[in-house]
């Protein structure tokens, strides 16, 4: 209905960005309004009911489709593939509020200069804005283009230049004004949701409706001590959901309060600087940074002076970060291209701290406020909290299909009661009672709530076990995994690293190793003035802090650090610089100490980082610290050393973490501030290579052979060297002895020379370093055909990766298949690398310790972070324990609860079954079960069972095979179909036979025979009062035989191994059974009036009840042989999908055969070429994210 829109009535919002939605323009018609409310009126109220579940519907009821600019209704559909609805009214901001203070007119320059989009947005003359609120992000209608436009942030188009100009003096207090009205306040406001609002939001589902239904139904039936069940548990069930959603409100609401009450100095055009609250902020304000340890109210951009800020909140790496002002550059060019790789070291995010701020001539660090409120990071964070990305699995798709498959077959029963009793002349109103009573019992209310239960206990012992969980619903995604990808240091690898020695370069040649163990102080010259110096370390309180690698570093040097006063006096050095001193105990140093002039920063995008320094007496230099393959780049040729790729791959290869240190002599005529990174960074002098160690964590191995073994595919992902994570894969076992590694390079275009991408055989071979026999990786120039084996693993940079994606995209989803190497990723390749995983329909999990993680945490079906810092709470799963042990716990659990959910769904359907069947068999005679026998069935039957089938721990073990995941999936639908059929046939022939029997009799109201009575010498006793309407020899029949059914089937559908722990060890579970089955034969056999009085039945002969026990005995043995011969024969199934030819329909899967039978894949020592422009992308290949086409037995 929403479809079909003219030019100007439909638009994209967000375009290109995550949470991308489509627009439409609606306008709201008064008639159509009165229509809706009598609607409402004579539906008691289902309408609005309906609108609530239906947003769309809502819209298309009330409004008329126009266009966006005259639209006081949009209506909003997400473009992923959930489709989700929702509405928004459009409101208006007028500017005339503001007259009070600034004296505004249409002709005002702020009004007509319509450069920035804050004034495209003003209408005049009237001068007010146009605008919308979707998901706290306020979107103001651009009148020049034509569109909602995201309001709070700097337009991205802007220069650095054009910052420093426009931005660097500060607003006027007229633009303040301006922006704060439009843009809103700076605050990330989580108001703690109130208890009412819960409540209703939570009754209004569509699974409590369909219970209060049921319970009116009972009421007026008087069947009111279930229904007096039913609400305990709806009350309870709500109760705790309400609880828990209440609590996340509060935790939120603490997390992000600190923010909004901030003071900070501002700086205006004509004011001055002045002290303001942090919710008064607007993008464009320039603040003033003093002191340390700030709080971050905003997103801002760092103009000047220089700052260390911890952002463990974003990165989940409580590691200071230093950064640096953005350049005034004269470029055309938006300043986020204009900074090179990273514009991120020139931004300060919301919610970090400001560890030190440092100003430069003006003694102030100055920022312009890049963006505001829930446009800023952390409000991106906070976002994803309050609106998650729906979950698509298709266990509650098909859950909702079968339940409509149940919707159906009562249906049909309803027709046929109608049909019964209107014939027999039963009174309207008991018609229409019996015929609702059958969809409460084909459709049993209880429902969902089994099939939740297992999702409760799994996520209790996962909490025993340290594993915290903020999306329970995923638990059962856990059990689907088959790829799970894994950050390598800190994750797979100790987080510490230890320094295991230093190679000293001399000429062109290395010299030898010098080993810190032996305590021996490394000799005076420009490599230990590196070791001391290049590094972003700080001094706080009295405490050097800073990244762990820098931290060894500068204390295998033993010098000092001290900060200069204000009576330091050097030429070109600044007071409160950063100065490091040797230790009084090094007598051979013949230098003061140096002072840290000034940094460009480490950043993952360039791999490393550079210092200036002033040797105190001496000279001026520039020491460059990093990944060594780029620090060889920046250096002159003649002082690489000859054998710098051998020694790298040696050490790499044993595992160590290397980087390569450089240095040059600066002239000291030239102000720190004027030297532009790039002139700094050129012909460098090459100093030697430092060798860290970087140690497995011991539980690494055992789990990834685990994991291996359950065939689950393990990849790492890691911002590491690949050599030294091809060695990590080597080592954890993730790459066997025996497996074949190929190397992937693959070169963009450059100039004339297209895109590029070669395939090398890493080969292992021995070589004598240092005295000792060690392996290296050596690029095999030449291999034979018969050399290629059928396992091998690719492995490949962050920068290949990129390349291939854009220029080679049909080759993408065949390195995926084999890939399980990826170094040197971005935080943005890691996140696409888990997309393209998801494409391929693998149910990815992603392990991380939350550095850099976060966005593929977020991406991944099940992310598990190891880190417990805030940005932990964008990943599903928290892991207490820090290494990855986690993993397969959780895998476990997520079959386990699986599982239990299919067990649950299964018996709760045929419970309704057998008490539908029933039921409409004595509907034949104007019959029904009473209430009590219907209470004993529901209550101490049904629901003990629902709440103890579940609490069946995970097996120990994980199989190589996982459980099916969906219910649409022939063993289980041939199980549920095949046990309705024995539950269906056993019922008819009970039905049938009682009415049979000799002493059966439609007044007889009793059936015993006497002592030693033959069966012919019946007495009937009219003295046991009964119920004439429901008391009969067919409905006793029945009810023996569902409600012992019922019990049997749920030992029948209880599964144990290879999933779950034996049903046998479910103690409480067994205990319950057997007191069921007990009381149950007990009633059977025991001749008490009262109580058969009490259940409506009538007494039977011995030799019946004795009948009703075989026929219960034969359903049982047919259906656990049906269930464990059949349904559970995995190998039968892989017999029959071998025999019909079935195939997985699964991405992977396909690729898999595709590749088996191309004896050209994988090509070894070629290189191609992409000649063509849209070379590459020959091959297209989609899925939805959280679906999986592929069918399991």
């Amino acid at each position: 209905m929403g479809d079909h829109f003219e030019k100007g009535q439909r638009a994209l919002l967000n375009e290109g960005e995550e949470n991308e939605m489509e627009i439409f323009g609606y306008q709201t018609q008064a008639w159509r309004k009165a229509f809706c409310l009598v609607g409402s009126i004579f539906s008691l109220g289902m309408l609005p009911l309906v609108f609530y579940w239906r947003p769309a519907w809502h819209v298309w009821a009330h409004c008329v489709s126009c266009s966006l600019q005259e639209a006081d209704v949009v209506l909003l559909r997400t473009t992923d593939e959930f489709q989700t609805y929702s509405w928004k009214r459009v409101m208006w901001i007028y500017l005339s509020a503001l007259n009070s203070t600034v004296d505004l007119t249409p002709d005002h320059p702020l009004i007509t200069d319509e450069e920035y989009i804050i004034n495209r947005a003003i209408s005049k003359p009237d001068l007010k804005v146009r605008y919308i609120k979707v998901q706290k992000i306020r979107y103001v209608w651009n009148n020049l283009e034509g569109n909602f436009q995201k309001i709070g942030s700097l337009e991205d188009w802007l220069t650095s230049a054009k910052i420093h100009l426009k931005f660097g003096s500060g607003l006027t207090r007229e633009e303040q004004e301006i922006r704060r009205l439009i843009c809103g306040p700076n605050t990330i406001d989580v108001e703690i949701t109130p208890i009412w609002k819960l409540l209703i939001k939570e009754v209004l589902n569509a699974f409590y409706i369909f219970q209060l239904f049921s319970v009116c139904l009972w009421f007026s039936e008087d069947y009111k001590e279930y229904a007096f069940a039913i609400i305990l548990m709806s009350v309870i069930s709500i109760g705790l959901t309400v609880y828990d959603l209440r609590q996340q409100s509060i935790k939120l609401h603490h997390l992000v309060e600190s923010h909004n009450s901030i003071t900070v100095s501002v700086c205006g055009r004509k004011a001055g600087v002045q002290d303001l609250e942090s919710c008064f902020l607007v993008p464009g304000d320039l603040l003033i940074l003093t002191g340390n340890k700030v709080k971050m109210p905003c997103d801002a951009i760092l103009i000047d002076g220089s700052c260390v800020v911890d952002e463990g909140m974003l990165t989940g790496e409580s590691i200071p970060v230093t950064k640096t002002p953005l350049p005034k550059i004269e470029s055309l060019a938006p300043w986020k291209i204009q900074s090179e790789a990273d514009y991120k070291r020139h931004v300060l995010f919301c919610g970090t701290e400001v560890v030190q701020a440092k100003g430069t001539c003006s003694m102030t660090a100055r920022a312009v406020v890049l963006q505001t409120g829930f446009n800023t990071a952390k409000g991106d964070l906070v976002r994803s909290i309050l609106y998650p990305k729906p979950m698509n699995f298709k266990l509650y798709r098909d859950a909702m299909r079968f339940l409509l498959c149940l919707i159906g077959t009562a249906t049909i029963g309803m027709i046929y009661t109608l049909c019964v009793f209107v014939l027999s002349g039963e009174l309207p109103e008991e018609v229409v009672k019996k015929a609702l009573d059958v969809i409460t019992i084909a459709v049993p209310p209880a429902l969902p709530a089994a099939l939740t239960t297992g999702i409760i206990y799994a996520q209790r012992r996962l909490q025993k076990k340290g594993i915290f969980c903020i999306s329970p619903q995923r638990i059962n995604v856990c059990g689907q995994l088959n790829l799970v990808c894994f950050d390598k240091t800190g994750t797979l690898t100790n987080d510490g690293l230890n320094l295991w020695g230093v190679m000293p370069s001399d000429g062109n040649s290395f010299q030898e190793v010098h080993s810190f163990t032996s305590g021996k102080p490394l000799p005076w010259g420009p490599l230990c003035a590196a070791m001391a110096s290049c590094h972003s370390l700080i001094l706080l309180d009295g405490t050097i802090q800073g990244d762990p690698l820098d931290l060894k570093m500068f204390e295998a040097t033993t010098w000092e650090m001290d900060i200069s006063g204000d009576n330091f006096h050097i030429k070109g050095v600044p007071a409160h610089a950063m100065v490091v001193k040797p230790c009084k105990a090094a007598i051979q140093v013949p230098v003061e100490g140096i002072a840290i002039l000034h940094q460009f920063p480490f950043s993952s995008a360039l791999q490393r980082m550079t210092v200036i320094v002033q040797v105190i007496g001496g000279d001026r230099l520039a020491f460059m610290k990093g990944a060594p393959e780029k620090v060889a780049s920046f250096c002159q040729a003649e002082t690489v050393p000859t054998s710098f790729a051998s020694e790298l791959q040696i050490y790499t290869t044993l595992g160590f973490r290397v980087i390569a240190l450089a240095y040059k002599k600066l002239e000291t005529n030239h102000h720190i501030t004027a030297l532009m990174r790039e002139k700094v960074e050129t012909d460098l002098i090459f100093l030697g290579l430092l060798i860290l160690e970087n140690q497995l964590k011991e539980e690494t191995k055992p789990v990834l052979e685990e994991l291996s073994s359950a065939q689950i595919r393990t990849v790492m992902i890691t911002g590491d060297n690949l050599q030294t994570a091809i060695t990590v894969a080597r080592k954890s076992g993730m790459i066997y002895e025996n497996q074949k590694i190929i190397l992937i390079e693959a070169n963009g275009t450059s100039g004339s020379s297209p895109a590029s991408i070669s395939w090398k055989l890493v080969e292992e071979k021995k070589t004598i370093v240092y005295g000792s026999q060690d392996n290296y990786i050596n690029i095999r120039e030449e291999v034979s055909g018969s050399d290629k084996e059928e396992s091998y693993h690719f492995a490949l940079t962050g920068q290949s990766f990129q390349v291939v994606s854009q220029h080679f995209s049909s080759l993408l989803p065949k390195i995926l298949i084999n890939g399980t190497v990826f170094a040197r990723m971005s935080p943005g390749q890691k996140s696409s690398l888990v997309e393209e995983f998801q494409k391929l329909d693998y149910f990815v999990g992603m392990c991380g310790d939350g550095a850099n993680d976060c966005g593929a945490l977020k991406m991944a079906h099940v992310g598990i972070s190891l880190s417990e810092q805030e940005a932990s709470v964008a990943s599903p799963f928290t892991s207490k324990t820090p290494n990855i042990e986690c993993v397969p716990h959780l895998i476990k659990e997520g079959r386990a609860a699986l599982v239990t959910s299919f067990c649950m769904f299964k018996y709760m359907a045929l419970y309704s079954m057998i008490q539908y069947v029933g039921v409409l068999l004595l509907y034949w005679k104007t019959n029904s079960l009473s209430n009590y026998q219907f209470l004993f069935q529901d209550l101490a039957i049904t629901t003990l069972i629902g709440i103890t089938m579940s609490l069946n721990g995970a097996y120990p073990k994980l199989v190589p095979y996982r459980p099916a995941g969906r219910l649409i999936s022939p063993p289980l639908l041939l199980s549920v179909i095949l046990n309705i059929l024995l539950s269906l046939a056993m019922h008819i022939v009970g039905f049938v036979l009682v009415q049979k029997q000799p002493w059966y009799s439609m007044e007889m109201r009793s059936a015993c025979t006497v002592k030693n009575a033959s069966i012919s010498e019946l007495i009937i006793s009219p003295t046991v009062p009964t119920n004439g309407t429901i008391t009969s020899f067919e409905n006793t029949t029945i009810w023996f035989l569902g409600t012992i059914n019922c019990i049997m089937v749920a030992l029948v559908f209880s599964k144990g191994k290879p999933f779950r722990q034996p049903t046998y060890k479910n103690y409480i579970f067994v205990l319950v059974l057997v007191i069921q089955m007990s009381l149950c034969l007990f009633i059977l056999f025991a001749d008490i009036p009262d109580l058969y009085w009490r259940l409506d039945l009538l007494c039977t002969p011995v030799l019946w009840r004795v009948y009703i026990v075989i026929m219960l005995s034969s359903n049982f043995f047919v259906s656990l042989v049906v269930e464990e011969a059949i349904i559970e024969n995995r190998a039968l199934w892989m017999v029959i999908k071998r025999c019909f030819g079935y195939h997985s329909k699964s991405q992977y899967r396909i690729w898999q055969r595709v590749l088996a039978k191309d004896p050209s894949w994988p090509p070894l020592n070629q290189t191609s070429y992409c000649d063509m422009p849209g070379c590459g992308r020959g091959v297209s290949y989609s899925n939805p994210v959280f679906e999986s086409n592929e069918e399991q037995f």
